[in-house]
């Protein structure tokens, strides 16, 4: 249920915060008010496609927060678990930004999420069915899927089973197709990926290789300037006569002999003792250096066909030595892959036969099930349409018959038919109702569904435009008794809609320093008597409009107990 909604620079809304209530709830006011963007703005908040013009002129971006609460072990919970989302308090917060340069930020209980996840959780919180929502139902390839709706808890355990082995089935299929495409194609990729990997297996490359060869490289090809640096400094630091180090140890005697006269004198004293010992160690590094020091000619050849090697390679298969390994590694797997379907060809053939036998199978038994559930489907979608004063029409679901191409979906191809008038024969549904009747329909499915679906809040969008009379009190009944099992929103213009609700509020626009604003109120007793009065006659409300409107809630009260 969506408890609390608040908004931000949203189209011509500045700010805007309203409570919402278990029940039905309906939105009413003059066209242009402002009633549909508050739906979308929980068609946004619920994953919507986002778009920078619903961003308020001048504003830098829109905010959007929504509250909701839902059943403790619900569709919900399982889905914020699937996404390690908390969700303690059996509460659930959705809030989103849309920013003037384009940037979504979204968060489910303050965690940063993407627009799939907050969409996946937002369709198990809020059903949005706009003026023109029951154009579903004038696309046939979308039956299938409102018959599956309605027959979930009966076929989801077989549906979920086909649609594992179906994957499979597609796996092995394209698996096989494509091998058997192109032989020749086949067989040349595999001996490329033979020969590449030989190539690279055979030159035993070791991670980091390149680097040490050439620092290897570098001192073998610049020995004598090594060799006599080393010697030079050598001889400077321990020659026989007058080396650095012996003149160090004779001025740090002389001055270790006054250091106690002065701090100044200690310091330059201990400065050079450090550098004796310093120096010291670098005349030992100097005559290690010396003693390892070898010119072999061999060796930097050797190092340099190595190079040649890993360039060549490099040329081939990637910048760097970590590159080749990368790609050995990839091809390696491919070929292993395309090895095992080469040898396995026969296998696959097999193994696709035994997985079409068992997803027909499969497909067959959900078959069966989904015709089970069109006859209640029919049953049900008749009960309903008798209180919508369609009593005279049937509907059914028809089913092509002779199809066993294995899909997705399973092997059904289902549309609903319907039959008006009797007398008539029955044609598609999408070819044949009106545009009232397709509402009703609409409606009628949405009673039924509304009562398995687990939508914490379903919203109605001027669904009722174009009837009225009876057909409009029976849709007000419909909605109100949907309202039963979730809560609903409704926006309307109908005065019987908004009498059978169990709470109403009234939008409005207004002009606030040369700037328009929409503005929320909650109307209860005279002032409800109000809003309706002027959604019966318009402009001038007159006493006649007003006893009328009284009468209505009257009649509203009475309805209800009777429903």
């Amino acid at each position: 249920m969506l408890q609390e909604l608040v908004i931000h620079d949203f189209a011509i809304i500045d700010h805007l915060a309203i409570s919402f209530d278990q029940g039905m709830t309906v939105l009413s006011g003059e066209t242009g008010a402002g009633k549909s963007i508050i739906i979308d703005a929980v068609g946004l908040l619920a994953g919507g496609r986002g778009s920078q013009d619903f961003i308020r002129t001048g504003a830098k971006k829109a905010t959007l927060e929504g509250l909701f609460t839902m059943t403790k072990n619900g569709t919900t919970a399982d889905v914020l678990t699937e996404f390690g989302i908390e969700h303690d308090d059996q509460t659930v917060l959705l809030q989103r930004d849309i920013a003037v340069n384009g940037h979504n930020v979204c968060r489910i209980n303050g965690r940063l999420v993407n627009t799939t996840t907050l969409k996946r959780v937002g369709e198990t919180l809020v059903d949005i069915h706009g003026q023109n929502e029951h154009q579903e139902l004038m696309h046939p390839d979308r039956h299938l899927g409102l018959l599956d709706e309605f027959a979930h808890q009966s076929i989801a355990q077989t549906k979920q089973a086909y649609q594992v082995a179906y994957q499979a089935y597609r796996q092995t299929q394209q698996a096989l197709k494509k091998k058997q495409q192109n032989e020749q194609e086949w067989a040349q990729r595999l001996d490329m990926l033979q020969f590449q990997t030989n190539e690279i297996d055979a030159a035993q490359l070791q991670a980091g290789e390149e680097t040490q060869l050439i620092e290897e490289k570098t001192k073998l090809a610049n020995f004598q300037r090594i060799n006599q640096a080393l010697q030079a400094s050598q001889m400077i630091l321990a020659g026989e006569e007058g080396n650095a180090v012996d003149q160090i140890a004779i001025a740090m005697n002389q001055m270790q002999e006054i250091a106690p006269l002065d701090t100044a004198f200690q310091q330059i004293a201990e400065s050079l003792q450090t550098a004796y010992y310093t120096l010291q160690d670098c005349g030992s590094d100097l005559n290690h250096e010396l003693d390892s020091l070898e010119w072999d000619e061999a060796r930097l050849d050797e190092i340099e066909q190595r190079l040649a090697t890993i360039t060549e390679l490099e040329h081939k298969y990637g910048d760097s030595v970590a590159e080749i390994l990368a790609y050995g590694q990839r091809i390696t797997k491919e070929l292993q892959a395309m090895q095992a379907t080469e040898a396995n060809a026969t296998e696959l053939e097999e193994q696709l036969a035994q997985q079409t036998g068992a997803l027909t199978q499969l497909a067959t038994e959900l078959s069966q099930l989904r015709q089970q559930a069109a006859q209640r489907l029919e049953i049900a979608v008749h009960q309903q349409l008798k209180a919508l004063y369609m009593d005279k029409t049937v509907f059914t679901v028809h089913f092509t018959e002779g199809t066993t191409q294995l899909m997705s979906t399973g092997i059904d191809k289902a549309e609903f038919y319907i039959q008006p008038n009797p007398g008539e024969k029955m044609r598609p549904l999408a070819k044949t109702a009106s545009g009232g009747e397709l509402s009703r329909l609409m409606l009628a499915l949405k009673t039924i569904f509304s009562e398995s679906q687990g939508v914490t809040s379903i919203i109605f969008d001027e669904v009722d435009t174009g009837v009225s009379g009876r057909v409009a009190q029976a849709i007000a009944n419909k909605i109100y008794q949907i309202a039963q099992h979730s809560q609903v929103l409704c926006i309307t213009h109908l005065p019987q809609v908004a009498a059978m609700s169990d709470h109403q509020y009234q939008i409005k626009k207004q002009i606030n320093h040369d700037r328009t604003e929409t503005t929320v109120q909650k109307v209860t007793g005279q002032q409800r008597v109000a809003e309706l009065a002027r959604m019966l006659a318009g402009t001038e409300v007159t006493e006649l409009t007003s006893e009328h409107a009284q009468e209505l809630v009257e009649l509203a009260e009475a309805a209800k107990k009777k429903l």
